[in-house]
């Protein structure tokens, strides 16, 4: 059978689509491939921060735990010394707060 003229142009039509159709697959493929490679570079870099973070908090920690067992120690050795500057700061701390209470309130008459 011969093709006819409508025919013809309908299969060169439907060819020239499909080819296209095939250019944008693979411009699609390529373009997934890149997201892909920098969602696995992103990936890396977090994981690397989240490893710095970790090691850093972990040696704060250590710090924190370090610095308390001193201080732990220093009252243990010196209770009194301790309790007399809680006291002091207490006071002072009273003392403070009454000061700044009388300073800002305004003077009352009772006239």
């Amino acid at each position: 059978m011969a093709e006819t003229p409508n025919n013809a142009g309908a299969s060169k039509a439907a060819n020239e689509a499909q080819e296209a159709m095939k250019k944008q697959i693979a411009e699609l493929r390529r373009e997934i491939t890149k997201i892909n490679r920098t969602l696995s570079d992103r990936a890396e870099q977090a994981e690397g921060w989240y490893d710095s973070a970790a090691e850093r908090a972990s040696r704060a920690a250590r710090q924190l735990r370090s610095q308390a067992h001193t201080v732990t120690e220093t009252v243990q050795q010196n209770p009194g010394t301790i309790s007399s500057a809680m006291m002091l700061g207490g006071m002072l701390g009273v003392v403070l707060g009454i000061v700044i209470a009388k300073s800002s309130e305004p003077e009352r008459r009772w006239f």
